[in-house]
């Protein structure tokens, strides 16, 4: 799945304005699917952006204001899942060369 099907799939939760998953990587697209089957079924569950900056991943929703009151690390682990993955990704292509 690209990006663009990825944002497509989930327009629904998508808030308005914004352009959603700007990662192009198959096993992302792949994980955070998978993710959000979750996260959707959170009432009233919005993203706005999912993107590398700075060689890390920034993940971008209203879980913060939808879960009010709950201790959880959601974002947080779903960002290291995905900067781990692209950290890793450029330790063995630098290997290889």
């Amino acid at each position: 799945m690209t990006s663009k099907e990825f944002n497509t799939k989930y327009k629904d939760y998508l808030e308005e304005g914004h352009y959603g998953l700007d990662i192009d990587d198959p096993s992302i697209t792949n994980y955070l699917d998978n993710q959000f089957q979750q996260l959707i079924k959170i009432n009233g569950f919005k993203y706005t952006q999912i993107k590398l900056k700075f060689n890390s991943c920034r993940f971008y929703t209203n879980l913060n204001e939808v879960l009010s009151g709950v201790d959880h690390n959601i974002d947080s682990n779903i960002e290291k899942y995905i900067s781990n993955y692209f950290n890793l990704l450029d330790i063995i292509t630098k290997s290889l060369d």
